[in-house]
C-alpha cells in the first residue's frame, strides 16, 4: 500500500501522489477527463467528487485522509491477501465481501462495515468449523475458495446481521429510561449537547457526551460505553438547513439509524424554520465504526443553533422518544 498523502490534494496540486490518486480512480472506473497524469485539475476533482458520493463521504473534491483511505480500501478484492484479526484492524472491500458472504450463509460477522474485528473473526471461525477446515480465523486461499463455492447465491440472501439488528431493536425497552445514549459533537456545540443531555437525564436515560473532531475517536468512546444509540450534531455554517445521515455501506444499511434519521428530519426542519436537507445513508467514520444505530444531524447556520438550542434539544428528545417506541415487527 502506498503511503497516505500527508496533506490534502486539491485542484492545482501536482506530483507522484496525484498520479497515484488518478490511477486508483481510473481503476475504479472514474475518469479524470482531460487532466494530465500528475496534475490535479477539474477533471480529477470531478472524479474525486463522484467517488466520494458513491462511497458515502462528504463531497468536497479534495483527497484528504478519509478519501485516500477509501480509495485504498476500494481497490481490495477478496483473495488478494490473507484476512485475519490484527491491530490495527484490516479494512477494505475484501473484508466487506467476506462479511457479506459469511452473513448471507448465516454466520454473524456483525454489521457489514469492511473492518475485520472480533465478530468477523468469530463468524469466520464458525464457518471454517462447519465446512471442516482448520479453525484458525484466517481467510486464506482454501477458506476463500470454500466460501466462494458455498456462497454462489449470496447476493439473493438476507444478511444475518440485518436479522440480528432487527431482533435487537424489537427486544429493546420502549422507553428512554435506563437506555444508554451517546451524544457527540465535532466542536462548537457544547452548549447544545449540554442542553440535550439535561433533557435526556430528566427522562432517566444514561447519557454520555463526546466532544472530539475525529469521528473514529467518538465511535471508540461510544462503543466502550456500550451505548445503544448515538446522536451526533454537526454545525454547517454555509447553509440554512438540516440534514441527517445514517450508516449505509457494502449492501448493508442500519435499520435503526435510518428510522431515527427519518424521525429527526420529520421534526427538526419545521421546528427550526430551516430547509429540509433530507436523510441519507453515508459511510462517515463515526457512522461506520459505531456498533449501535447512529446518526449525524447537520444543522446551520450557527445563529439558528444558538437562538433555538432549547427547541432543538426538545425536538431531538421527541424524535428519540418516538424512535424507542417504534414497532420493529
Amino acid at each position: 500500500m502506498s503511503a497516505a498523502p500527508s496533506i490534502h490534494l486539491a485542484v492545482g496540486d501536482a506530483g507522484p501522489a496525484v498520479v497515484d490518486v488518478q490511477h486508483r480512480l481510473g481503476a475504479l472506473g472514474f475518469s479524470i477527463g482531460l487532466d494530465t497524469a500528475g496534475s490535479f485539475g477539474r477533471g480529477t476533482r470531478t472524479a474525486v467528487e463522484a467517488f466520494q458520493y458513491r462511497r458515502g463521504l462528504r463531497v468536497d473534491g479534495v483527497c484528504g485522509r478519509q478519501t485516500w483511505s477509501a480509495l485504498v480500501e476500494a481497490g481490495r478484492r477478496l483473495g488478494d491477501r490473507f484476512l485475519y484479526r490484527r491491530t490495527p484492524m484490516l479494512r477494505g472491500d475484501d473484508v466487506a465481501e467476506l462479511q457479506q458472504r459469511l452473513s448471507a450463509l448465516g454466520f454473524d460477522t456483525g454489521r457489514v462495515d469492511g473492518i475485520f474485528g472480533d465478530l468477523t473473526s468469530a463468524g469466520l471461525g464458525d464457518f471454517q468449523r462447519n465446512v471442516g477446515l482448520p479453525v484458525d480465523g484466517i481467510a486464506g486461499a482454501s477458506t476463500v475458495a470454500e466460501l466462494l463455492r458455498c456462497g454462489s447465491r449470496h447476493d439473493l440472501s438476507e444478511l444475518v446481521s440485518s436479522v440480528r439488528d432487527r431482533e435487537l431493536l424489537r427486544q429493546a425497552p420502549r422507553t428512554l429510561a435506563g437506555r444508554r445514549l451517546a451524544i457527540g459533537e465535532e466542536g462548537g456545540l457544547d452548549a447544545t449537547v449540554g442542553a440535550l443531555r439535561r433533557l435526556l437525564v430528566g427522562r432517566n436515560a444514561l447519557v454520555t457526551t463526546h466532544h472530539h473532531p475525529d469521528g473514529s475517536i467518538q465511535a471508540s468512546e461510544a462503543n466502550a460505553g456500550r451505548a445503544e444509540v448515538y446522536v451526533g450534531l454537526r454545525l454547517d455554517a454555509t447553509k440554512r438547513h438540516c440534514s441527517t445521515a445514517y450508516y449505509t455501506g457494502y449492501r448493508y444499511s442500519s435499520l435503526g439509524g435510518r428510522r431515527l434519521a427519518e424521525l429527526l428530519q420529520n421534526t427538526l426542519p419545521a421546528k427550526l424554520g430551516v430547509a429540509d436537507g433530507g436523510s441519507r445513508g453515508m459511510s462517515l467514520p463515526v457512522l461506520r465504526e459505531t456498533r449501535m444505530p447512529a446518526v449525524i444531524c447537520e444543522i446551520g447556520p450557527a445563529s439558528v443553533v444558538v437562538e433555538q438550542t432549547p427547541a432543538l434539544a426538545r425536538a431531538i428528545v421527541e424524535a428519540l422518544t418516538e424512535w424507542v417506541d417504534t414497532p420493529w415487527d
